[in-house]
């Protein structure tokens, strides 16, 4: 009775060795299958997941500056780049050709003499203007817009449009947009655009990213920085009496953090940023909080329901506060002008 009792364990187990080998021989034969149908199946099954590329914007280049001509019409355009950029060695305290403006030179706002992407550039100025600006409520000529700028953001005084400098600073202008057609926009002119925030800029939370970030440039009050106290700022002055006003187009929030994301600190570029737009809200706001000058204009904005959103200074033609105006948060004003201008 044993003998068969251990007879019968032995076949079990045997059975049992078959039935083992019968299955991992299957195993193997799918497997090769496999592997014969799709070769790439081990390597694929090991990828990583696939990430997608950042879209790239196409976007406009200015003509390369060499090749100007050495003509008459030539040295107006190389003139009229100089005055871009070192505009206060002939327009400022110390200037050539007229001492009323604050020290800052055009292309401290225009980054790269005027070309560089949503550096604030002039790749569409000849190709839109003359064109309606609803903040004066006219038609505007470049002149206009050049002298715009030397009012509120160099706090100087308008210089004659048929002056030597208006025509060379057009005559640049000109040239930079040439290769654009007449009412088309340059991929990349202007400013980037970003999301609105869902809340209000944090001045405090911009001050400890300018000092971590902006500081080692702008000082440690926005004073800017100089190579000798006559020369040229290499870093322009965001606070005191030297920077731009509050009349200027970057002393609205939305601009400012639109300049701030696209190209600052140094070495950043609209597709490599190095700070995010929520931090860049929050340094505009800090800055846009520092003592600058003072300039109104009262013909600003005639009709009122037109003004920008983030334009900080009433009448307005809703009951947000001046403060919401300023800083955010921008969603419910948005949101009541487009109920209004339906």
């Amino acid at each position: 009775m044993m003998r068969e009792t251990k007879g019968f364990k032995e076949l079990v187990r045997l059975t049992r060795a078959v039935v083992f080998l019968f299955f991992l021989s299957l195993v193997l034969i799918l497997a090769t299958y496999l592997l014969h149908v799709n070769p790439s199946l081990p390597e694929s099954s090991h990828e990583e997941p696939e990430v997608k590329a950042k879209e790239v914007i196409p976007v406009w280049k200015a003509p390369d500056f060499s090749s100007v001509p050495g003509t008459r019409e030539g040295k107006v355009i190389q003139y009229g780049r100089e005055l871009i950029t070192h505009t206060s060695s002939f327009i400022g305290p110390l200037g050539s050709v007229s001492l009323k403006a604050n020290g800052m030179n055009c292309q401290n706002c225009h980054l790269e003499a005027g070309t560089k992407p949503f550096g604030n550039n002039f790749g569409s100025v000849a190709s839109t203007y003359p064109k309606f600006r609803t903040r004066s409520g006219k038609e505007e000529s470049i002149e206009k817009r050049v002298n715009d700028c030397i009012q509120r953001s160099l706090n100087g005084d308008a210089i004659d449009s048929l002056s030597k400098e208006m025509r060379a600073i057009v005559a640049y202008i000109k040239w930079v947009g040439k290769d654009i057609k007449k009412g088309e926009l340059a991929e990349g002119s202007g400013l980037l655009k970003i999301k609105w925030l869902n809340r209000a800029a944090n001045k405090k939370a911009g001050r400890k990213l300018y000092l971590q970030k902006c500081q080692v440039c702008h000082g440690n009050s926005g004073e800017g920085q100089r190579l000798t106290s006559n020369s040229n700022y290499i870093y322009p002055p965001l606070s005191g009496d030297h920077t731009f006003t509050t009349a200027a187009g970057l002393y609205r929030i939305s601009n400012f953090s639109k300049y701030i994301h696209a190209n600052m600190p140094h070495g950043a570029t609209y597709d490599n940023p190095i700070l995010s737009e929520e931090e860049a809200w929050d340094i505009a706001a800090y800055v846009l909080s520092l003592p600058r000058p003072v300039k109104e204009f009262q013909g600003d904005w005639p009709i009122l329901k037109t003004k920008p959103i983030d334009h900080p200074f009433g009448p307005f033609a809703d009951n947000f506060t001046e403060e919401q105006h300023k800083i955010g948060p921008f969603e419910p004003i948005e949101k009541f002008y487009k109920e209004l201008n339906k």
